[in-house]
């Protein structure tokens, strides 16, 4: 076997969106951009910063050219020999297949198309990335990769496997070898949805479990925070299947997972934002919040009044995990009884809850004080800037990053004790020295209540002593939750498992 122990070994990270790429991996890197959720700024981010420390890391995701702005048709025969050239001879690897060339989002809304998508990139990655890149260790991320880590096991390549989501797909080994993954060498790595006797009796009729293939064939794991981590193991949650909570407590037991906590997009910056009407540090935020809060509330048809409580929702209204219906139980209540203060509730995301708060505001006319917009990432970051507290009750969170962004700006969460939240906002103490927002620890729309009562009452302190404390939290923002000290945590993993010997099926 060769010596996988290298002074500077080399990185593959395989991820299915990612939003930018340094410059120095290759001139193309600031146009490959494809976002659906956190994941692609964890990407970044983590590549970015591995990049910066000197690491020989690559990264593999799919060719979306539609994404990507890049219309090869019109390139003339010079600049597509450039384009290819910047392509190949690179740290950017991307996988070909017609079925990412015209698409405008990620992920599909029909499983179907996510199954051909999901296989299209890994068939690219399996037969040539891994043997052109040759890698020393492979990152792969998430159920689009959930079959790289059977193939690397069976390579002799150590694999880290990293669980944003709790979502899977299900399809059998002749599925998957119609899609062009030859399968049958590494057939045994992989999760069945029930004991496999032998290969033949198994390829059309007992489906492969993709996330739980990812998970049980790689070398380690990690989840996006500690807590939930800790959460799966002690069977917190009743959503997760039985396989994923069984595979990753057997990772957990045998010292192979842990909890590594994601960064906010690094252009998420109150004072380089060009998204934003003024910009601010944690120095001058008071007088540069105000100027952002009346430029939102312009823009989004709320009463115009620097000095009113502006309370913001910045992520999807899924009402399984957001929390979104606690909120719709007391949204009246909220602004009735803050209406003399002034309280303003303002939502920019999508998501099936939308109308539901649409009709509220509409049954009891607060399209002053209330406001629901599609999202769109320059609303939101402004959103970020002009409000005053952010509101995530979301019921169960594998990391979350607005929670962490908001701290970036001035804004104090409010959040559930759960998951990634718990491991990232602790109460504010009374006299203000430590903590960086408002915890609740039930799951009830009282709960919520009393947070945004808690808020409330911290908003009404004395100014000069309250903007003391939002310096502090923006000041300490910055130095607890970066890239590079996310970066830092995966690269003691990768060291790790570079050390240990491999199991080779």
């Amino acid at each position: 076997m060769r010596n996988r122990v290298k002074r500077n070994p080399r990185i593959l990270v395989v991820t299915p969106e990612i939003t930018s790429l340094p410059a120095g991996m290759n001139n193309m890197g600031g146009f490959l951009r494809a976002k659906a959720g956190g994941l692609a700024d964890v990407s970044a981010s983590l590549v970015g910063a591995l990049f910066r420390q000197g690491a020989d890391v690559h990264v593999a995701l799919p060719h979306y050219r539609r994404m990507f702005q890049i219309d090869v048709g019109k390139l003339i025969s010079d600049e597509l020999r450039v384009y290819m050239s910047n392509l190949h001879n690179s740290r950017i690897h991307l996988a070909e297949d017609r079925i990412f060339y015209y698409r405008d989002t990620v992920y599909s809304n029909y499983s179907t198309d996510s199954f051909h998508q999901a296989l299209a990139f890994q068939r690219e990655v399996i037969n040539n990335i891994i043997p052109v890149v040759k890698p020393d260790l492979i990152h792969c991320n998430d159920w689009m990769t959930g079959l790289i880590p059977a193939a690397a096991r069976r390579m002799g390549i150590p694999c880290l496997f990293t669980v944003h989501n709790i979502h899977t797909l299900k399809k059998t080994l002749a599925e998957i070898e119609d899609r062009g993954i030859d399968a049958a060498p590494f057939w045994q790595n992989l999760f069945f949805e029930r004991q496999p006797v032998n290969y033949e009796e198994s390829r059309e009729n007992n489906p492969v479990d993709f996330l739980t293939s990812g998970i049980f064939a790689s070398h380690f794991i990690n989840t996006v925070s500690p807590t939930f981590l800790k959460e799966i193991v002690e069977n917190y949650h009743d959503f997760i299947p039985e396989n994923i909570r069984r595979e990753i407590t057997g990772k957990f037991h045998a010292g192979c997972a842990s909890g590594i906590l994601n960064s906010p997009d690094e252009e998420c910056d109150p004072e380089t934002d060009s998204f934003l009407e003024c910009c601010y540090n944690s120095e001058n935020h008071a007088a540069g919040k105000a100027v952002n809060k009346i430029a939102f509330q312009s823009r989004t048809g709320l009463t115009v009044d620097q000095h009113a409580p502006l309370f913001f929702w910045p992520h999807r209204l899924d009402p399984v995990q957001k929390g979104c219906t606690i909120l719709a139980d007391v949204l009246y209540d909220l602004v009735h009884r803050y209406w003399d203060s002034g309280l303003q509730i303002a939502i920019v995301a999508n998501g099936e809850y939308q109308k539901v708060f649409k009709d509220i505001i509409a049954f009891h006319n607060f399209y002053d004080r209330v406001t629901v917009c599609d999202f769109d990432e320059q609303l939101s970051r402004l959103g970020f800037a002009a409000s005053d507290f952010m509101l995530m009750p979301s019921r169960f969170e594998p990391c979350g990053l607005p929670q962490m962004t908001c701290q970036y700006y001035g804004s104090l969460p409010i959040v559930h004790d759960t998951g990634g939240l718990h491991d990232t906002v602790n109460m504010l103490s009374e006299d203000g020295t430590s903590g960086n927002g408002i915890v609740f620890c039930n799951y009830d729309s009282y709960a919520l209540r009393w947070a945004v009562d808690e808020a409330m009452r911290f908003y009404r302190k004395p100014a000069e002593w309250k903007h003391g404390v939002i310096a502090r939290v923006m000041k300490e923002a910055r130095q607890r939750f970066n890239h590079d000290v996310t970066a830092q945590g995966y690269i003691n993993i990768y060291e790790s498992m570079l050390a240990r010997p491999l199991v080779i099926n």
